[in-house]
């Protein structure tokens, strides 16, 4: 009897210790993993990759229902950011919020900020999540991201699980991926931020030719493959050596930039803007037909003259512009994209001559393309 009873003990032991041994090699494995994804991580090539495993390759490695990310962007730079990377991309609208202040970071998250796990409230919560609906969520964890004492966002995670991020379990691991990911973010941005310098006009702060020519590039790509209108623009301010020489340089650098930030307000997400040189400004507008093109065209010739600089003394300097429009022509025996995007530019080009030949202060077109061929 008494050995039966040791061993039906010596048998529950042995259960409980290949469990305990499974769930130790379970552990470890998932351990590995998430120690692969943190060098993943703090090994990402740019903004975009990092928010893109976190929003990605994170939820399916957490196993979670839903992952989102919100980043305090109160002067619009990881938009611009993210815009120079990829204007439109469903995993990041999906997922990212970007948010004018850290106010709504600072209520959910109290000093000392640690990960709080619990359950979810849909009149807090509902925000964080955006990639699906959030009724079925039971339970949270937000993970507070900080820099330097300052909230710079907030990483959350949620689950159809209500004992999945119970209060007062244990956030080591979390805490660890939260500091991971706070550096990570502030390293792509700064990383971003060297790129996007080497990309940008200095005086006007809008892209410049290096920059436009790659995306040029791009652009007529995608134009030909899906067979949608791609427009440019070419401008140039009127006498712009009469501001110089009667004004002064400054004067002229003041003009530049004033009209690089109206060109740049009437545009679109996904439109380009870069400085080409001198007093030229050149433009792309993806999936735009020649009418809005010509439309969008007088828009920014209008509102430039309207807006004259003002003078140290009063009064305003008046300033005017000429406007070039040209549509991307498929021409078959031409398939070298170098060789089409100049054949765009030097249309753009003649039409901004006619539109100088033809008095300045005005906005001409070239002939409308053919249609696409393939």
């Amino acid at each position: 009897m008494l050995i039966d009873q040791l061993k039906a003990e010596n048998q529950a032991l042995k259960r409980q210790l290949d469990a305990l041994l499974q769930a130790a090699r379970a552990n470890e494995e998932k351990m590995r993993r998430f120690d692969q994804l943190e060098h993943q991580l703090i090994g990402a090539g740019s903004l975009l990759e990092l928010l893109r495993m976190l929003l990605g390759e994170y939820r399916a490695a957490f196993g979670v229902e839903q992952i989102g990310v919100a980043l305090v962007d109160s002067e619009g730079e990881t938009r611009r950011l993210l815009q120079l990377e990829q204007p439109s991309d469903s995993t990041l609208s999906a997922g990212l919020r970007l948010l004018d202040t850290a106010a709504p970071l600072q209520a959910l998250h109290a000093l000392p900020w640690k990960p709080w796990l619990g359950r979810f409230d849909p009149a807090r919560h509902a925000g964080l999540f955006s990639a699906m609906p959030v009724g079925m969520l039971r339970s949270v964890a937000l993970l507070p991201l900080s820099r330097h004492g300052q909230l710079i966002g907030s990483l959350h995670f949620g689950s159809t699980d209500p004992q999945r991020y119970e209060a007062g379990a244990g956030t080591q691991f979390l805490e660890r991926l939260s500091a991971i990911v706070s550096v990570c973010l502030e390293s792509a941005l700064n990383q971003e931020r060297v790129k996007r310098a080497g990309l940008t006009d200095a005086l006007t702060g809008v892209h410049n030719r290096r920059y436009f020519e790659h995306r040029q590039l791009v652009e007529i790509s995608l134009s030909i493959r899906y067979r949608q209108p791609l427009a440019c623009m070419f401008l140039d301010i009127d006498h712009f050596k009469r501001i110089n020489d009667g004004h002064g340089h400054g004067a002229g650098d003041a003009v530049l930039r004033q009209v690089g930030q109206l060109i740049q307000g009437q545009l679109r997400l996904g439109d380009t803007i870069a400085r080409w040189g001198g007093e030229e400004f050149v433009v792309l507008l993806p999936r735009t037909s020649g009418v809005q093109a010509a439309e969008i065209a007088e828009r920014i010739r209008s509102a430039i003259a309207q807006h004259g600089l003002p003078l140290p003394g009063g009064g305003e300097l008046p300033v005017t512009t000429s406007i070039g429009v040209a549509m991307l022509r498929i021409d078959p025996s031409i398939r070298e994209p170098r060789l089409i995007a100049e054949g765009l530019i030097k249309n753009a080009d003649q039409a901004l001559y006619a539109a100088k030949e033809g008095g300045r202060n005005r906005v001409v077109s070239g002939p409308e393309p053919g249609s696409f061929e393939g």
